[in-house]
């Protein structure tokens, strides 16, 4: 039954911000230097006329959502293309509903229409693929939750409960088994976290060119004010906690690079490492004998590893890997192959014990998949697609809510800190991380709490 709270999308516009890195971030086998975040602008109204604005921004991280042959410019050109034709077709979608409904609903039936519709007539060698697809849609999703929470004038977090919407879990969750009736009167509220933290805990990203010594430094040193060896970031920012990016396909490489990390992070008192292979691997045996490795010869190391990122290839359908023996090692977390809360179900089935959550997957997938991994006893990570500007904001907001491992990944500091700088003057803690932990106390008022009226950022002209 509708319900007066409900809303319907009435206007969207898109707009594309460029943001260059200071440094290369590389991972796996690809490189960024640059990234185009889409930033959305969306107008709703109710049932009964009023109506509100709301903002989504996403990076558009081409190397990360479309690993493949094609140019990264012919990559690039495509997802701007397809989130210009995403951005008429959330304008024309009609459903009314709670956002996550519509959200739901537009991934289910319009998003997958789409998608088939631009790789037949967009003519490039390679098809744009359903991680990418979500990307470029999250951007929309993210600003209609958000102008939800402004409608009614709440933090969209107090809104994904019963008061507010018209179907619970079940009908978003369902099949699943046996555990069916666990979701029949459930709502995302009753998954949260309580209580809800006003700092986390911030995650380093180690990429595979970053300096961790003066003698690596292989061209002029910036000299920007912001560290460029790994130990200065963390004298300056009191990390405690290192995600270590690796290659997947040159073992003795990734020995080194995790030892090498590990005793500097002990020198310096860090308390937590993360390996995360970025799905090049294809034999679990290759990330067992690095782990059994690194037991063997540094076990103070292996105990500070607190899970395994992403070894194997992201589609989770095409390469079904029983992993059970990795996870008997260390917690194994999905992340490019957790697509959605069916993905991660088959995942669990082959031995994957935990997910890590993206807010660029949509906040709608984002709270289902938190839902169903909770519910059937996953651990929850929230990782990060180098989130600058407002991207940052749900970023962090749903680590606070989920009730993560440990913290969040947060890395836009390190790469393009100076991208963030007008949504840091309002929110400082966000954008710079002090004591090893990221501030979200800012964060204030309804929707995401971006308090947009107060960022001094002035935008190019819309795409659409």
């Amino acid at each position: 039954m509708a319900r007066n709270t409900d809303i319907t999308p009435k206007d969207v516009r898109v707009y594309f911000l460029p943001v260059e890195t200071r440094v290369p971030l590389k991972f796996g086998p690809e490189t960024v230097t640059s990234v185009t975040c889409a930033r959305v602008w969306i107008r709703v109204e109710d049932q009964a006329g009023h109506s509100a604005e709301g903002w989504g921004e996403t990076p558009l991280s081409v190397q990360w959502v479309w690993p493949g042959t094609l140019s990264y410019e012919e990559r690039h050109v495509a997802l701007k293309d397809f989130t210009v034709r995403l951005a008429r077709s959330w304008k024309d979608f009609s459903l009314s509903g709670h956002p996550l409904e519509i959200g739901h609903a537009f991934q289910e039936q319009e998003l997958p229409r789409l998608l088939q519709e631009f790789n037949t007539t967009v003519k490039t060698s390679e098809p744009v693929p359903w991680l990418a697809a979500l990307v470029c849609c999250s951007a929309f999703d993210i600003a209609l939750h958000d102008a939800y929470g402004v409608l009614h004038q709440k933090p969209v977090y107090e809104l994904y409960c019963a008061e507010y919407m018209n179907h619970d879990l079940s009908h978003y969750l369902q099949p699943v088994e046996q555990s069916a009736a666990a979701f029949h009167g459930k709502y995302p509220a009753d998954f949260f976290a309580r209580p809800v933290p006003t700092s986390l805990i911030a995650w380093h990203l180690v990429g595979g060119l970053d300096w961790l010594l003066p003698s690596e430094i292989t061209f002029v040193a910036l000299h920007d004010g912001y560290p460029v060896l790994l130990p200065d970031w963390i004298q300056q920012d009191g990390l405690q906690c290192l995600k270590v990016k690796l290659r997947g396909n040159d073992a003795a490489w990734d020995y080194k690079r995790l030892v090498q990390v590990g005793e500097i992070g002990l020198e310096y008192e860090v308390l937590w490492l993360s390996a995360d292979f970025n799905c090049t691997v294809t034999d679990p045996d290759y990330v067992n004998t690095i782990l059994d490795r690194l037991l063997y010869e540094y076990p103070r190391l292996y105990g500070m590893i607190l899970y395994v990122e992403q070894p194997f290839p992201y589609d989770l359908e095409q390469h079904q890997i029983d992993v059970h023996s990795v996870s008997a090692r260390k917690p194994l977390f999905m992340d490019e192959s957790a697509h959605d809360w069916r993905l991660i179900r088959l995942g669990r089935t082959l031995g994957w014990t935990g997910v890590a959550l993206k807010t660029c997957k949509t906040q709608t997938g984002a709270l289902l998949s938190l839902c169903w991994a909770k519910a059937h006893g996953m651990t929850l990570m929230v990782q990060d697609l180098t989130n600058p500007m407002l991207a940052q904001i749900p970023h962090v907001l749903l680590a606070a809510h989920a009730g993560t491992i440990m913290g969040v990944e947060t890395n836009s500091m390190q790469f393009y800190p100076d991208a963030s700088l007008p949504e840091a003057a309002v929110h400082p803690g966000l954008y710079r991380r002090r004591n090893g932990r990221i501030d979200l106390s800012t964060l204030q008022g309804p929707g995401f709490g971006y308090r947009i009226a107060e960022i001094n950022r002035t935008l190019p002209e819309p795409a659409i």
